[in-house]
């Protein structure tokens, strides 16, 4: 096996916190595609973008669980692809227009810089070498369609970003899992700090949202409502999910853990950083106008960008236990709800009327599940006592 293998289990390092910054610069950039166009096209547009970014990122992510990224050759193809990265977060606004042959061309070094990084440290294991020959043409396919689609107008080229996503994202479902690696403890934290970035993100929409419309009482309470909400994401995810997300891979092994990973981690993850997402950019509108109703397109992102994050967590269940249970599913879709009553009503209680269904699901859960949760937080005391 190649030196460059991690042996044993690792923690996240500074090299992939800095490289995941760089989204922190590539979030930013997907709101502004939204505020911009604020439109079921740029809506659509904007989904593409983070869809395809979150590919990117995905990729690294499985790649840096395998390779030692403090290596030499390792740490310098993570530096070029950072690069490449950074120079497509700064075509992200115009993406579907003058700048998409930009966009395609630094994705294609991204996404090169990856297959050949992970095959020359793959050298010594057959098995991993060929998963990654499999999934190659896949990945390279997708990159040409997006690149391919900066040279057309009109909804074909949101036809070919879609393709583009079904072939790079999605195609190596079909290839299996065979000869893939997972390392639990690094997998789950490393996830779980990107999720902490997007909701990093939605704070710092806020902060500009407040910025230059005066902080009247309107304005400081709903800068507060959006501080409740982004903490109660961030409860949703980390005050049992990252304990037992990681415990999940643990208990698993071959090609059932690698399948588990893919599952939750990399495709399920998607729609709770884009309901993030969305919710970030219906914040600044929120702010701005707190005693005018939303137009719908906001309105959408403020309910239905929650939405997506628990219907990610409902998605989660069903797929580890083959049950739905209840709070989340209705919390859910008690967010969906408010979407209609948010263009009638002004922003500012719209956002209090969706603050009080995270309230509600929280306070159900911390009462509901208590000794559930105990259990599960049991599970790192060994580790913490070692």
């Amino acid at each position: 096996m190649s030196e460059q293998h991690v042996q044993g289990e690792q923690r996240v390092t500074s090299l992939e916190l800095f490289f995941d910054l760089v989204f922190v610069f590539a979030f930013t950039q997907v709101t502004t595609v939204f505020s911009d166009d604020p439109t079921w096209a740029g809506v659509a547009h904007g989904l593409l973008i983070l869809s395809t970014l979150w590919w990117g990122w995905a990729a690294y992510a499985w790649l840096t669980n395998t390779l030692n990224p403090d290596k030499g050759a390792v740490w310098g193809a993570l530096v070029v692809a950072m690069a490449g990265l950074f120079v497509a977060a700064l075509a992200v606004p115009e993406a579907f227009g003058s700048e998409g042959v930009v966009f395609g061309v630094a994705f294609l070094i991204v996404n090169v810089m990856h297959l050949t990084l992970y095959s020359l440290g793959a050298r010594g294991d057959r098995d991993l070498l060929a998963a990654i020959l499999r999934t190659a043409p896949w990945a390279l396919s997708g990159t040409a369609l997006i690149i391919a689609a900066g040279f057309v107008d009109g909804d074909f080229k949101s036809v070919l970003w879609l393709a583009a996503l079904v072939v790079g994202f999605f195609g190596p479902l079909v290839n299996g899992m065979g000869g893939w690696r997972v390392q639990p403890a690094h997998f789950a934290e490393r996830h779980g700090l990107i999720v902490i970035i997007a909701i990093g993100e939605s704070l710092v929409a806020i902060g500009i949202g407040a910025r230059g419309v005066g902080l009247g009482i309107g304005v400081i309470v709903a800068a507060v409502l959006g501080l409740l909400v982004a903490t109660a994401f961030w409860l949703a995810y980390f005050d049992f999910f990252t304990i037992r997300g990681e415990q999940l891979l643990t208990d698993t092994s071959g090609e059932e853990r690698v399948a588990l990973a893919r599952d939750i981690y990399t495709y399920l993850h998607l729609p709770m950083v884009a309901g993030i997402v969305l919710f970030a950019f219906a914040m600044k509108p929120t702010l701005a106008h707190v005693s005018a109703e939303l137009d719908t397109v906001p309105a959408f992102a403020l309910c239905v960008g929650p939405a997506f994050y628990l219907s990610a967590y409902v998605a989660l269940r069903l797929r580890i236990s083959r049950t739905l249970g209840r709070g989340r599913v209705l919390a859910a879709i008690a967010c969906a709800l408010l979407w209609p009553v948010a263009i009638v009503v002004p922003a500012l209680v719209a956002l209090a009327l969706l603050t009080a269904v995270w309230v509600a699901l929280h306070a159900y859960e911390l009462i509901w599940w208590r000794e559930a949760r105990a259990q599960t937080r049991a599970m790192r005391q060994p580790a913490s006592a070692s």
